[in-house]
């Protein structure tokens, strides 16, 4: 099977997304990426549509969905024209209100999500640093005590959409570090992106130019006690809970790439003549085309099982990671064989493909690197020591 049964939820899912998501075309993307431009147009019909909110609960505006649905709904977005951009644009909510969902008070609960449902707010997500990476236990960016809540001063880089977002996740030290106990001493916020004190300055990148990735430069910034999620000091754990669901819908998004540059590839192979023959013909397009369907259906089988298990409540943590993995590397596979069956015209903008393949670079890369995943199925599932 190369997709989860299609659930009544499911096919709504499709019946909406796809003919939302074809409005917006390649040219439109294209333009976009020409231009960095926000896709705001594209944003605002998600969440006049209602999808903002499928992993929330119904009680604050969301649809009470779970991972499954998810990451169909981000897989469809990504096999439109607007590939990672477009998932990218809306990413934060599908994964990152979790932790106001299940960790927040009924007042931070009726605060925080029904805006981010309907589209009013824009949230950032600020983790990563710029010299601790995938560590996160090295945090440096700290929050201290001031009267009734918090002055946070520090540095976040990769922060997606903050130029244009007003609300900012943040995850920061509030204790030292204690080798003994790394992840203690770390908390969760969940405030205003106030300019006054938070510079941000955008990365200028290779790929998904239409959405926003910055440094952010954070001076003594207040922060009330009440956008703090959870108890002081257990913000890694709490942040742990989006961790597996965000991997899964990495994966589904890059097979949801790959899958377009897949179908755009083998329509030029039928239709570009070369000496008097389609080149689809040719075993030398045809094979490699071939491996990617097969490579594409094998990682989704991963994604939709380890999305199952989570849904389940069960453990999913290397079915997760393993989904990111082959997700990812399908999905880069094909956008690079779409280049190459293209030949000099997969070089070009206008044919669209080496967009695809320069925004298939990132799940590759984020949320956790390739070797990450390997050191985790190797320590985890094959019980091999530590490596680093």
């Amino acid at each position: 099977m190369s997709k989860p049964t299609i659930t009544p939820e499911l096919a709504q899912i499709r019946d909406a997304i796809v003919p939302l998501c074809e409005k917006f075309g390649d040219d439109y993307w294209l333009k976009l990426d020409r231009t960095h431009q926000f896709p705001h147009e594209f944003r605002e019909a998600i969440a006049a549509a209602g999808w903002l909110g499928i992993t929330l609960p119904e009680q604050y505006g969301g649809a009470g969905l779970g991972v499954t649905e998810a990451a169909y709904m981000m897989q469809l977005i990504a096999s439109s024209p607007g590939t990672m951009a477009a998932c990218s644009s809306i990413h934060i909510n599908i994964f990152g209100p979790h932790a106001m969902a299940k960790h927040g008070t009924e007042e931070q609960k009726q605060r925080m999500l029904p805006p981010l449902i309907r589209g009013e707010h824009i949230a950032a997500f600020g983790v990563t640093e710029p010299d601790a990476g995938l560590n996160t236990t090295q945090l440096t960016t700290r929050a201290t005590r001031s009267g009734d809540g918090y002055v946070i001063n520090g540095q976040k880089v990769w922060t997606t959409t903050a130029q244009e977002a007003n609300k900012i996740m943040l995850l920061v030290r509030t204790a030292p570090y204690d080798a003994n106990r790394p992840t203690d001493g770390i908390t969760l916020f969940y405030t205003d992106l106030d300019r006054k004190h938070i510079d941000v300055h955008e990365i200028e990148k290779m790929g998904r130019a239409a959405v926003d990735s910055n440094a952010i430069f954070i001076t003594n910034l207040p922060v009330p006690v009440e956008d703090r999620i959870g108890a002081e000091g257990q913000g890694f754990r709490i942040i742990l809970d989006s961790l597996n669901p965000e991997r899964i819908l990495v994966g589904a998004e890059a097979i949801g790439i790959g899958r377009r540059a897949l179908a755009k590839a083998t329509e030029y192979a039928k239709n570009r003549i070369v000496f008097g023959r389609p080149i689809g013909q040719n075993q030398a397009i045809q094979h490699p085309l071939a491996e990617s369907w097969a490579e594409l259906e094998a990682a989704n089988l991963m994604a939709f099982h380890a999305a199952e298990l989570y849904d389940a409540g069960l453990p999913c943590g290397p079915e997760a990671n393993a989904a990111k993995y082959l997700g990812a590397d399908a999905g880069f596979l094909a956008c690079d064989r779409a280049v190459r069956t293209h030949g000099g015209f997969g070089y070009a903008k206008e044919y669209h493909v080496e967009r695809y393949f320069r925004e298939s670079m990132l799940p590759r890369i984020g949320p956790v690197t390739r070797e990450l995943v390997l050191c985790y199925i190797a320590e985890r599932v094959l019980g091999l020591p530590k490596s680093y």
